[in-house]
């Protein structure tokens, strides 16, 4: 699973993709997922940078799609994002995480969070039990969540890490969401009501419009692919969703 791109970019994006992927080999049963031909690696050029993208997506029993994008424009800027869509037969939250920053300036938002599906807006009771009893690391540098993230849970971690010491912590807590959601994912039966299918198909969909809403990423594609392409590649490959 080792891509070329994450040699190149931010240490903690290089490590943040790795522990993502180990962690996926260590507890569920990956099989491949079909990405469409000209999505799998895309190379443009916005403000005279060569942008480069690498799509990488999986499946198992429990999720339809695991994806992790690695993304790189010239010299400054980075990207990480992971989103792992559970099958509409698991009522799962839906895990992400997200890096943004440059090799010179450092990271400048991190974000990882497991967010609710249900129309309560909270977590099933054994997520919110395990996380509550996870220690609290501080951060000095907390960041404000976008006006559309009441997708988020109110253990939804979003920070500017300031040093080595608060990469590391939030490389720590994301292995600990990613382990709990596997563990848990893996432990889980099947619904069988087409009712509960019907609910958690509505709440996938909810997170995903809404995370299509985030006009800094739609600005950067924008600029560089158009918007038409912009469109399709958010709504088919970074956030998909079952219709209903």
């Amino acid at each position: 699973m080792q891509t070329s791109l994450r040699n190149r970019q931010h240490p903690l994006i290089h490590k943040l993709a790795d522990c993502i992927e180990e962690t996926w080999q260590q507890y569920l049963e990956l099989s491949p997922y079909h990405i469409p031909q000209d999505l799998g690696y895309i190379e443009g050029c916005l403000e005279g940078e060569r942008l480069v993208i690498e799509n990488h997506c999986y499946q198992t029993p429990q999720f339809r799609k695991l994806h992790l994008e690695l993304a790189q424009m010239g010299n400054t800027l980075d990207i990480l994002h992971c989103v792992m869509f559970p099958k509409p037969e698991y009522a799962l939250p839906i895990f992400g995480t997200d890096l943004v920053g440059g090799r010179g300036g450092g990271i400048s938002a991190a974000i990882a969070d497991l967010s609710p599906i249900s129309t309560d807006r909270l977590l099933p009771e054994e997520y919110f039990v395990a996380l509550s009893a996870l220690s609290n690391p501080q951060f000095s540098q907390p960041r404000v969540l976008p006006e559309w993230g009441d997708i988020f849970s109110e253990f939804c971690l979003f920070i500017r890490p300031v040093n080595p010491d608060e990469e590391d912590a939030f490389l720590k807590r994301v292995r600990e969401f990613l382990t709990l959601h596997c563990q848990i994912a893996i432990s889980k039966s099947p619904l069988v009501s087409q009712r509960d299918v019907f609910s958690v198909l509505e709440g996938q969909r909810y997170y995903c419009t809404k995370q299509q809403q985030n006009d800094k990423t739609r600005r950067v594609l924008e600029k560089s692919f158009g918007a038409e392409w912009t469109d399709r590649y958010m709504t088919t490959m970074l956030f998909d969703y079952i219709a209903v």
